[in-house]
């Protein structure tokens, strides 16, 4: 059964979602936030509609899928101005709120939204910085709200940050996530926690390659480098904690407060967990504990499927070198 969808806002996150929803087969409104003039309007939908298709028609052209099924596609997204949102609002299953990052804005928008939505509708803010804890107080069914922050293009990035606050009925939670999964995405659930986890980690990360790039250590160019061919595959094919176990805490241990001492900087210090965990021989894969339990698991065949997982992203960026061929008896 598909369920009717409405973005409300028509930037780049509500078409974004109109997108992903659209090329799963789901009925998808754009509602414009804001009050327009009718010109006004006219020229936002005809650039969201043709922002939208521009973006299937790349993906077509780089054979995701046949093209003939665009205009399919496109006959499922619909836009409503402001003053005709009420009668759509009404038969909406899940709206996914998108509008600019102020907190009056978002006000604004849940009364708006509220006014109309039926109390058995899922309602979702796609903020990147507030948190689900903030913006209940606006809602008028709390049990019904959670965020869930998609990753930009949030057509083509699988990854949907699912962070319910403390009344969110668990029911909610798992229908978003249910929903979100039949359409292709790969929700995770996180506490309603500043940065989330994907900002968190970027953040850490970008500020340390400017802080490299200011301190002289390397190139911008160099460090790029050393994100795609190294940083980049081997965490596109292990997740982070699971690396940790993988390796040894044992080496970030050392790792880590070898450089919170040779670089005079306590960031890099291991958090407690860190030094908890190795005081208590939870040093991972070949301890069988660590921040997984690794007990039962065949470590050989595990650490062959890590190998497939890796070679398989490198041979998608054709990064797998050929071996050298035998000489020839006459070279």
């Amino acid at each position: 059964m598909t369920a009717v969808v409405s973005a409300l806002g028509a930037g780049r996150m509500g078409r974004g979602i109109a997108h992903a929803f659209a090329y799963a087969g789901h009925e998808v409104w754009l509602i414009d936030a804001k009050p327009r003039a009718a010109e006004a309007r006219i020229k936002l939908e005809a650039d969201a509609r043709r922002e939208i298709e521009a973006s299937l028609r790349t993906l077509a052209e780089l054979g995701v899928f046949d093209a003939e099924l665009i205009p399919a596609m496109l006959a499922r997204v619909h836009f409503a101005a402001r003053d005709a949102a009420p009668d759509v609002l009404a038969r909406v299953d899940v709206l996914f709120e998108g509008v600019p990052e102020k907190l009056d804005a978002k006000r604004e928008a849940f009364a708006f939204v509220c006014q109309h939505l039926r109390p058995d509708a899922l309602l979702a803010s796609t903020t990147s910085t507030m948190l689900s804890t903030e913006l209940a107080g606006f809602v008028t069914h709390p049990a019904r709200f959670l965020n869930a922050h998609w990753l930009n293009p949030a057509y083509l990035i699988p990854l949907v940050e699912v962070s319910p606050h403390a009344g969110t009925d668990p029911g909610s939670t798992q229908e978003l996530c249910d929903l979100l999964s039949a359409i292709g995405k790969k929700p995770v659930l996180c506490q309603a926690a500043p940065g989330y986890i994907v900002p968190r980690l970027q953040a850490l990360v970008m500020n340390e390659a400017a802080r490299m790039v200011e301190q002289g250590v390397a190139t911008p160019e160099d460090i790029d480098r050393a994100v795609r061919y190294g940083f980049g595959p081997r965490f596109a094919s292990m997740g982070l904690v699971e690396f940790i176990d993988f390796g040894g805490l044992d080496i970030l241990y050392y790792a880590s407060h070898y450089l919170a001492k040779a670089l005079d900087d306590p960031r890099h210090a291991p958090p407690v967990i860190i030094d908890r965990y190795m005081a208590e021989g939870r040093s991972g894969l070949r301890a069988g504990q660590g921040f997984f339990d690794w007990s039962t698991v065949d470590a050989a065949a595990y650490r062959r499927e890590v190998m497939q997982r890796q070679l398989a992203v490198l041979r998608q960026l054709d990064l797998v070198p050929a071996p050298a061929k035998p000489p020839t008896p006459n070279g």
